[in-house]
């Protein structure tokens, strides 16, 4: 059974930093292009960074940009979402996701692309 989770989500304060991971059971993340989306209270759910599989070639929403960094770790069948600076507007559940192909897709941000989702972690930033 194909399967991808989430984990290292928790509360934080506003300028502080966190973790996120997202492995694989039934496969490696290392053969795929991974996504991470959020969806904060009320809102839609957003995609904020892709990986590749083939280069590690890196993607990020605008919102994101320069705060937000992921990664790869191979050796370790892991990705990560490296978040700083983080602020209550980041406040969401985070997923990772996949459609099983070696390359970001052109629209990557599109959550209708992807068919193999993790059950999400919850980041809650506040004072």
């Amino acid at each position: 059974q194909i399967q991808i989770a989430e984990s290292g989500g928790g509360l934080v304060q506003p300028g502080e930093s966190l973790r996120l991971s997202c492995a694989a059971s039934g496969f490696t993340v290392n053969a795929y292009a991974i996504v991470w989306f959020r969806q904060a209270p009320g809102k839609e759910r957003e995609g904020i960074s892709c990986i590749s599989s083939s280069d590690a070639t890196t993607h990020y929403a605008d919102s994101v940009k320069g705060r937000f960094t992921i990664s790869r770790d191979n050796a370790n069948h892991m990705v990560y979402l490296h978040m700083n600076n983080l602020n209550p507007e980041d406040t969401a559940i985070y997923y990772c996701a996949t459609e099983r192909s070696t390359q970001c897709m052109s629209a990557w941000w599109r959550e209708l692309w992807y068919d193999v989702w993790g059950q999400g972690t919850q980041v809650t930033v506040s004072s």
